[in-house]
């Protein structure tokens, strides 16, 4: 009786000391729902006029394996009243490589500038600021490959690099610079300041070795339809050299960010290089400087203010263009699933913009269903 006694308290005090088994990782799925009407299409948009299904989205991700996980995103919109429909991410990516490394390979976001990884109907805005509509498209994607390196500091500190096809962002190209037509580089960093306040910098570099195909302009708008000016497949706006910087500035009282929050947030970008005819002083320019306020759990109220100067190519020269955007929004979100906003833009001292909007209201709402990532900082 004393050995079993004994046997059995070894036995009891063995599973104490053992870990428990770590539930396998399944894969989960979501989706999304993005309407909104507009009174009137912004210069260089997404949304049409009237009301019109947006970045909406089907979701799939999860374990591959003991080393590897995976994400799948079909998106749904629609423009000119016609369904559009394309796989946007189709990954896989590492999840126990040494030393603070990490791999990513397939169709994914571009980790550039501050917004450009979030899906757009996560935004704080009915629209992308015109930094990323007119030299990204509004949200790059492409088929490549990433390699991202965070290191052990007390402070958040990621450096990482990315190669591309480059279709998605010039899709008419040309020359033909073979199966790597875009490369970058990122630098992020980040702390807190303390319980209440947080920072985030970042500096981007694009090489797109695909030079845009030139049109005849002139006939361009002689034949073109007002649509046509609203909505781009890839960056309307580009060139050799993309340099692009952002911060962020966050304060929330002892950390509490679900009751109150302001965040400041500040990007700039430059390219040069524009294409063969281009002088060393042709460079297109754009910032944007957007505040939030969420001042209670279920609403935020928010302003932007955008810039934007190009240099239009028309065959052998160019013409300057500029574009001012300013944009007043006010958000009601009853759970974190769901978001209902209202917003005013208006698009002022256009150049070389056949359609600038004056005034334009946009009523979008978004409702998640299931699992969806979490947020980037």
């Amino acid at each position: 009786m004393a050995a079993a006694g004994l046997l059995a308290s070894s036995v009891a005090l063995a599973q104490e000391r053992a870990p428990a088994p770590r539930p396998a990782a399944g894969w989960q799925f979501g989706a999304v729902l993005d309407t909104t009407y507009t009174s009137r299409a912004l210069e260089l948009g997404a949304r049409d006029k009237g009301l019109q299904l947006g970045h909406s989205d089907l979701s799939a991700s999860g374990a591959l394996g003991a080393h590897l996980r995976g994400h799948a995103v079909a998106m749904l919109e629609t423009h000119d009243g016609q369904l559009e429909k394309s796989i946007e991410e189709f990954w896989l990516e590492t999840t126990t490589l040494p030393i603070g490394l990490q791999a990513r390979v397939g169709r994914f976001a571009s980790q550039i500038g501050y917004l450009n990884q979030q899906h757009m109907h996560a935004d704080d805005f009915t629209e992308r600021p015109l930094l990323y509509r007119a030299f990204l498209g509004g949200h790059w994607n492409d088929d490549g490959l990433r390699l991202n390196w965070t290191a052990p500091t007390p402070f958040y500190l990621m450096l990482g690099a990315e190669v591309f096809r480059g279709k998605k962002l010039v899709a008419e190209a040309a020359n033909d610079p073979g199966r790597i037509g875009a490369a970058t580089l990122v630098a992020k960093m980040g702390a807190d300041l303390n319980r209440s306040h947080s920072w985030q910098l970042g500096l981007s570099h694009l090489r797109n070795r695909r030079e845009a195909a030139l049109e005849d302009a002139h006939e361009h708008e002689e034949g073109a339809d007002e649509h046509e000016h609203h909505h781009h497949h890839g960056a309307q706006f580009t060139g050799r050299k993309t340099w692009m910087v952002d911060a962020t500035w966050k304060w929330a009282p002892n950390g509490n960010n679900r009751d109150q929050q302001l965040r400041l947030t500040f990007e700039a970008a430059q390219i040069s290089g524009l294409n063969r005819y281009a002088s060393s002083g042709d460079k297109q320019e754009a910032n944007a400087l957007a505040a939030v306020w969420r001042f209670n759990p279920s609403w935020e109220v928010g302003a932007r203010a955008d810039w934007l100067r190009v240099r239009m190519p028309h065959g052998d020269h160019f013409h300057s263009g500029l574009l001012r955007e300013r944009s007043l929004m006010l958000a009601w979100k009853p759970t974190h699933m769901q978001a209902v906003r209202l917003q005013y833009t208006t698009q002022r001292d256009a150049v070389e913009f056949e359609n600038p909007a004056k005034r334009s209201v946009q009523l979008q709402y978004v409702l998640a269903f299931g699992a969806h990532g979490a947020h980037s900082y």
